[in-house]
C-alpha cells in the first residue's frame, strides 16, 4: 500500500525540480554569460586592474586616501602589474590566475581600508 504522507513530498519535489530544469538549462548562444561587477563575479584580470587604479585615483582625488597611503597601495599595485607580466611571460598557469586573484583580492582589501580609516586626513 502506498503511504500517502510520502507521496505529497515528492511530488512537490518533483513539480520544484521541473520548473527549475528550464532555467538551467538556457542557452547562451555560443557566449559565457555576462556578469556583473561587484557582485562577487569573476573579472578579467585587466578589468580588476582597471577598478584598482580607478579606485586608487578616486581616494586621492576625493581625499579619502593621503598621499602616504596612496603611495604605499600604488606601490603595491605596481609589484602585482610586474609580477603578472612575469607570470605571462610564460604562459599563465591556473596556479598562477589564483595567485594573482589572492593579491588582487589583497590589495582591495587593503584600498577599501585605507579609504575608509580616517588617516592621515585633514578636516
Amino acid at each position: 500500500m502506498l503511504n500517502k504522507k510520502a507521496i505529497l513530498p515528492a511530488l512537490v519535489l518533483a513539480a520544484a525540480a521541473s520548473a527549475a530544469l528550464p532555467a538551467a538549462a538556457q542557452s547562451y548562444h555560443g557566449r559565457p554569460p555576462v556578469h556583473q561587477a561587484g557582485y562577487g563575479a569573476w573579472q578579467s584580470i585587466n578589468a580588476r586592474q582597471a577598478n584598482l587604479d580607478r579606485r586608487i585615483d578616486q581616494g586621492v582625488r576625493n581625499g579619502q586616501l593621503s598621499r602616504r597611503e596612496a603611495t604605499r597601495v600604488r606601490s603595491e599595485f605596481n609589484s602585482l602589474l610586474r609580477l603578472e607580466s612575469n607570470y605571462r611571460r610564460g604562459g599563465l598557469t591556473a596556479w598562477e590566475r589564483t595567485d594573482l586573484d589572492r593579491r588582487f583580492d589583497r590589495l582591495s582589501a587593503q584600498i577599501r581600508y585605507e579609504r575608509n580609516d580616517w588617516n592621515n586626513r585633514r578636516g
